[in-house]
């Protein structure tokens, strides 16, 4: 399933860097990339209801592609991201009693270290780009790892208090590219724009916009992933003895960290408003 989806992946970006494929060859890819996961036994289990399960998993793993794809807008900063992500990925591996636990390992650590390899020429000034070929194989991956170690996180010998323990974890962990995504959609629906073409109106060029230079942006969402990093570390710390205010702690992060992230971009805004 991890071989299949990510090499699916990695084919439909190949083909859309080649021949500039319209938006919806890139969703169909992304779809059975969802649907080689689930027939690999690969799913978020939110209920018990199979048909929750499988619409909750498709959603996933075709948002987190899409939010790896429109991150990767600026030299370093989708890169850097992911390698915050497989590292932590890496280390909560470590915490669970997972079967085939040394493939993973070995995988994740391939993975790592191909992205901090290419990192080196894809930081500012960049010498190299990732293209859809790059972030539709990483987002793949991301989607799989994340369902496998995050949705379906557990600790030996401990089960989760609370339902909401399945959704804390992966959001948290990508939350970043999360909140681009997010905010992208939202801001060009509200303009009546297509969110899915291409444009200079993400968080990461608003910051740009603010006066951070370009490596400047990269490593604000490298050390922004790694708080996040941080919050899920503390969430598997207190797994098991989950309640309410933990809850409400780890909501009150994502809260925080978007609005944060909306002031920036209207500030970035009004600055490119200003010169105009």
């Amino acid at each position: 399933g991890l071989i299949s989806s990510s090499t699916l992946g990695f084919l439909v970006g190949l083909i859309d860097d080649t021949y500039n494929t319209p938006p919806s060859f890139k969703f169909f890819g992304q779809l059975a990339c969802a649907a080689l996961m689930i027939l690999s036994g690969v799913i978020i289990v939110v209920s018990n209801l199979l048909i929750i399960n499988v619409l909750v998993t498709v959603f996933w793993v075709v948002g987190v592609m899409n939010s790896v794809n429109m991150l990767d807008n600026m030299d370093g900063i989708t890169t850097s991201v992911g390698s915050v992500i497989v590292a932590s990925c890496l280390f909560l591996l470590f915490s669970q009693n997972f079967p085939h636990q040394s493939f993973y390992i070995i995988i994740l650590l391939g993975v790592l270290a191909g992205l901090l390899g290419f990192l080196f020429f894809n930081w500012h000034p960049s010498k190299m780009y990732m293209g859809d070929t790059g972030s539709q194989f990483l987002g793949a991956f991301l989607a799989f790892i994340s369902i496998l170690l995050l949705w379906n996180f557990e600790l030996p010998n401990v089960e989760k208090i609370s339902w909401t323990q399945s959704f804390l974890l992966p959001i948290t962990l990508f939350l970043m590219s999360l909140i681009d995504t997010a905010t992208v959609f939202i801001r060009r629906i509200a303009r009546r724009q297509s969110p899915f073409l291409g444009g200079r109106d993400h968080t990461t060029h608003h910051l740009a916009y603010c006066g951070l230079k370009d490596g400047q942006v990269a490593l604000f969402f490298v050390i922004s992933s790694s708080v996040s990093a941080f919050v899920a570390f503390w969430i598997v710390n207190n797994w098991a003895f989950w309640n309410n205010e933990h809850t409400f702690l780890v909501v009150g992060y994502w809260v925080f960290a978007f609005m944060s992230m909306q002031f920036f971009y209207d500030k970035g805004k009004k600055k490119i408003l200003n010169k105009q």
